[in-house]
Formats: structure tokens, C-alpha cells, sequence
């Protein structure tokens, strides 16, 4: 494969990542908008602001290796994380009990392929000096801590969602 055969493929592969990094933003603002007053609303919070800040590493390593942003993918992240909203979750205008269990799953989802992206550009920083492996391990780490607080949030949700509550017990055995 040539050297612009090569950069073309890692433009696209870059310009995907920052359109799914783009929706996921969306994703995790809305999460953290959804339960402002609670502990998974301040962690989703957070990790908006940690995504927010990885999306702009990776627009600054795509800018170090000289790949355009491709505006349409961009806009098609964003337009993706709109239409994932639209599902039949028996809820016309109100949040669902699953929305925080297939949310914080989405996330997860996010993040491991964020995950991946960081892994890809560390193999390529051991032959490429614009790429700092310094930088690509601490983004590395934070992505595995991403992953392990929404794995938390996700477990949470599935208690809270799925799982029978004493009085259901209760009431379903008196009946």
C-alpha cells in the first residue's frame, strides 16, 4: 500500500471516530441533563466534559497529522445521536425506566471504541513522531476509567430497572 493510499485510509478511520465522537457528546449531555440533582447525573457530567475534552485531543492529533475534518461526517455523528432517540420504548414524551440502562450501555459502547482509536494511534506513534505516546497512553487510561464508571452506572440501572423490587414480590405473591 502506498504512503497517500495510507493516509487516506487513516483520514476516513479519523474522521469516523470524531463523528461517533461527536453524537456520543450529544449522548452524554443529554444523559447528565436528564439527572441533574443525582450522583450519575455529577459522574455523567463529568464524563461529558472528559469526552468533550477527548474529542478535541482528537481533533488536535488529526491536525497534527494533517487530516481534515470532514464536516458532512460530523454533522451525520450528530444527526445519528438525534435519531437514536427516536425508539418505541412505550414512552411518547417521557423518559422510559430503560432510558438509563440503554444510555449508559450506548456510552459504554462509545467508550470502548473510543478505547480502540486511542490503542490504533499508540501503534502507529512507535513510527510516527507527530504522535505523542505519552499523550495517547494518558488519554489510553482515561478511557479505561471512562469505561469502568459507566460499567457502575450500568450495573446501577439494571438494578434499579430490572430487577424486582421486595414490595413487587410482595404485592404479585399476596395477589
Amino acid at each position: 500500500m502506498s504512503d497517500a493510499e495510507s493516509a487516506g485510509l487513516l483520514a476516513i478511520y479519523l474522521n469516523d471516530h470524531y463523528a461517533g465522537a461527536t453524537g456520543g457528546l450529544e449522548l452524554f449531555r443529554r444523559a447528565a441533563k436528564a439527572t441533574p440533582n443525582s450522583a450519575d447525573g455529577a459522574a455523567l457530567a463529568d464524563l461529558a466534559k472528559q469526552v468533550e475534552e477527548d474529542r478535541d485531543a482528537l481533533a488536535r492529533i488529526m491536525t497534527d497529522l494533517g487530516v481534515t475534518t470532514s464536516q458532512p461526517k460530523v454533522a451525520m455523528g450528530w444527526l445519528a445521536e438525534k435519531a437514536g432517540r427516536l425508539k418505541p420504548n412505550g414512552h411518547i414524551l417521557s423518559r422510559s425506566p430503560l432510558s438509563d440502562l440503554l444510555e449508559t450501555e450506548s456510552m459504554l459502547l462509545g467508550v470502548l471504541g473510543k478505547t480502540a482509536c486511542w490503542r490504533t494511534l499508540r501503534i502507529l506513534a512507535e513510527s510516527d513522531e507527530r504522535l505523542s505516546a505519552d499523550r495517547l497512553d494518558t488519554l489510553l487510561e482515561r478511557a479505561e476509567q471512562q469505561s469502568d464508571t459507566l460499567e457502575e452506572l450500568r450495573s446501577a440501572a439494571v438494578s434499579r430497572t430490572l430487577l424486582p423490587r421486595p414490595t413487587d414480590t410482595l404485592t404479585k405473591g399476596n395477589m
